[in-house]
């Protein structure tokens, strides 16, 4: 494996490993605010504690007369990896209002089929290991979250479109990533997420000083750890990454949150559900291994 890919690979592991245990910051944070308060604060939290990184990497660039990212590009990436962020995360804060934390997990955790299949309709090619890989995965994530029927209520429905959210968000990623610096992307992004959570907070809530305070320790992981340390892995692990290759790796999300449940808090794994964390282990690794080269037949 090429020494940039396995980088890559690695930052977007621990991208997953944090958001598995974010999971549960974002329905233990519900119980002390709505979804709107609680996204716009975590988001322009990870703003904020990215702010000071971007101003020390800009100094550190002037004074190597390091060449940078045109700031146009970098506002409309932010910009838009920003919308599709905010977008997805609302609805899927409000779609843990109304389902089980299991069939939320399954359901977002679907990009992985969503991406491939929208990469087609962007003319990306994606190899076939990676849709048996995906398929791998998807089935071995039902069999890891889902403990009851499949059946779409409404909270599940909110899920979904994130998912698709989600998916999209990935792509964009994929599109401005190697465009603009992967660190002031990620601000920008918080940033505008962040703001329109805040304003549609003020809108259609009553945020309280109270609430806040009391649920400081959820809206912290999430805010510095989940989305400012977390989402800028992925940008910088995404830049020299296929989609397809890393939503698969992004999806051990789930699988994180069960085993962490597993070792820190002693839930007991049932057969079904190592059954699953191995196969979407198993289709994480298919997806990495380097391709077979075509021997050249002599005559």
């Amino acid at each position: 494996m090429k020494k940039v890919s396995l980088r890559s690979s690695l930052l977007l592991f621990l991208t997953a490993s944090i958001w598995g245990i974010a999971f549960v910051a974002q329905s233990v944070g519900m119980d002390y605010m709505g979804p709107f308060t609680f996204n716009g604060i975590r988001f322009l939290m990870g703003s904020l504690v990215l702010m000071p990184l971007v101003w020390i990497r800009r100094k550190r660039d002037r004074e190597k007369q390091i060449s940078r990212a045109g700031l146009k590009i970098t506002l409309t990436g932010g910009i838009c990896c920003g919308l599709a962020l905010g977008s997805a995360a609302l609805l899927q804060q409000f779609g843990i209002l109304y389902t089980t934390v299991g069939k939320a997990g399954f359901i977002t955790t679907l990009y992985i089929i969503i991406v491939p299949v929208l990469g087609i309709f962007l003319k990306k090619k994606v190899p076939g290991k990676v849709w048996i890989g995906a398929v791998l995965a998807a089935f071995g994530l039902y069999l890891l979250c889902m403990s009851e029927r499949l059946v779409l209520g409404k909270g599940d429905t909110y899920v979904f479109m994130s998912a698709l959210l989600f998916s999209v968000h990935i792509l964009v990623i994929d599109y401005f990533s190697p465009k603009a610096d992967g660190v002031e992307l990620s601000c920008i992004q918080f940033l505008t997420a962040g703001t329109i959570s805040t304003v549609l907070a003020f809108l259609f809530e009553a945020p309280t000083v109270e609430g806040l305070a009391a649920g400081i320790l959820p809206l912290a992981y999430a805010g510095i750890m989940s989305s400012g340390v977390a989402y800028t892995l992925q940008i910088i692990g995404q830049k020299d990454m296929d989609p397809t290759v890393a939503s698969l790796i992004l999806s051990l999300e789930s699988v994180v949150s069960v085993l962490s449940g597993w070792i820190l808090l002693g839930q007991a794994l049932s057969p079904r559900e190592l059954a699953g964390c191995a196969l979407v282990f198993g289709a994480v690794i298919l997806v990495q291994l380097p391709d077979r080269k075509r021997r050249e037949i002599r005559v």
